[in-house]
């Protein structure tokens, strides 16, 4: 269970792979991860560029001058930084359970909003619902960027703990 955000080190590893394609500046980082969560995410400023900063005290990242472009602070990765991406994959190979801990933690609390008697939560007039309709549509889009990412969708009848038991994960309650 996580206790909140994205996972640790996320963004991170997002610049990382960033940088790695092409030297890259801040506000073009923040703008890709925009792109990468289908427009439903984009980290701080605050969050990136400290992050570029790390990386150039750290050596994995330098910066790169561009006279038509001088206002501008442009990085790029460094062999030093290439290493820090290796061991950054590994590491974020390993965070699949807590990325799978936040998309259904968030959705329990939509759903909680809808159903559970103890929030009343008001909304204003042709604006997005906390209610059964508008679940399905969370779900539904769920379904197709599957369906678009890995092919047609299959369900999965196990239980939480069948499931774990099949895919080798120990099951926490």
């Amino acid at each position: 269970m996580r206790k909140s955000g994205p996972p640790k080190g996320l963004i991170s590893y997002l610049v990382l792979e960033l940088l790695a394609e092409k030297p890259r500046y801040g506000y073009e980082i923040l703008k890709e991860i925009n792109d990468i969560s289908g427009g439903h995410w984009e980290p701080s400023y605050g969050s990136v560029y400290p992050i570029l900063y790390k990386f150039e005290e750290e050596g994995w990242a330098a910066r790169v001058e561009r006279e038509e472009e001088s206002d501008r602070k442009y990085f790029e990765l460094t062999d030093a930084g290439r290493e820090e991406l290796e061991g950054k994959r590994r590491e974020s190979g390993g965070k699949a359970g807590e990325f799978a801990d936040i998309i259904l933690g968030f959705y329990h609390v939509y759903v909680a909003f809808a159903t559970d008697e103890r929030f009343e939560v008001e909304a204003p007039e042709g604006a997005w619902r906390f209610d059964e309709t508008f679940s399905s549509w969370i779900i539904e889009q769920l379904i197709r960027h599957h369906e678009r990412d890995f092919g047609t969708f299959e369900r999965i009848d196990e239980t939480p703990e069948e499931f774990y038991e099949a895919q080798g994960i120990e099951f926490e309650d």
